[in-house]
């Protein structure tokens, strides 16, 4: 195993206050996708206010912490062994998703025209993978030391904003692993947001909708 390079060493003075960061931020994001759509209904514009107070809280921290965003993960001199590191899992989680689409009959790439909406697929997974890397890995870190720990919290936080949908937490756990493993040895945000691109496009026009629900999740998941 190649060891880890930048990497973040526990600090017992500042592990609660980690702690605190990460569950302020997934926390905002569940109100997002739970409480919000609940009381105020499915309109994205209400939803965005929790969204956007966690970025603004997101960012506030980097700036506490002094953090640069070369160190969160907008680099490219670290891209090709980051991208490296996640070619194996994702050719192999794709051929997966590939394998069983043809099998139950549920591919259905000829729709992706219809869908423009995918054209932001990229800019969503780098989104989501700056939450999930550059912020909750590097808290977790900071509270955990680099290793399992961490990359366990990082998977267990992102399995839990797909809830309810259990197979789509099932997969994102597992793609969470290998992401956070991989920015803990390589703190690059693209790499795991292209291999993150890859695997949900392929699970939305592979498998078939029900198996998914359609990716819906939160209170989007009930209708």
């Amino acid at each position: 195993m190649t060891e880890a390079t930048d990497a973040i060493p526990a600090d017992a003075n500042v592990a609660p206050l980690a702690g605190w960061e990460i569950v302020s931020v997934v926390s905002s994001l569940l109100i997002a996708e739970w409480v919000v759509l609940v009381f105020v209904g499915r309109s994205k514009m209400v939803a965005a206010i929790p969204v956007g107070l966690a970025f603004v809280f997101m960012f506030c921290s980097h700036r506490l912490h002094r953090e640069t965003l070369k160190e969160i993960g907008f680099r490219s001199d670290n891209f090709v062994p980051a991208l490296s590191w996640l070619l194996v899992p994702t050719l192999i989680a794709a051929a997966a998703i590939l394998i069983i689409g043809w099998s139950s009959g549920g591919l259905r790439f000829g729709l992706i025209p219809a869908r423009p909406r995918f054209l932001l697929l990229p800019l969503w997974a780098l989104a989501q993978q700056y939450v999930l890397q550059g912020f909750v890995n590097r808290r977790a870190q900071m509270a955990l030391g680099t290793g399992v720990p961490g990359v366990v919290v990082v998977a267990t936080m992102f399995a839990l904003l797909h809830l309810p949908n259990l197979p789509l937490s099932a997969a994102t756990f597992l793609g969470g692993l290998v992401w956070a493993w991989v920015y803990q040895r390589a703190p690059n945000l693209l790499a795991p947001a292209i291999s993150h691109s890859v695997l949900s496009l392929l699970l939305a026009f592979s498998l078939p909708p029900a198996w998914l629900n359609s990716l819906r999740v939160g209170f989007k998941y009930f209708g």
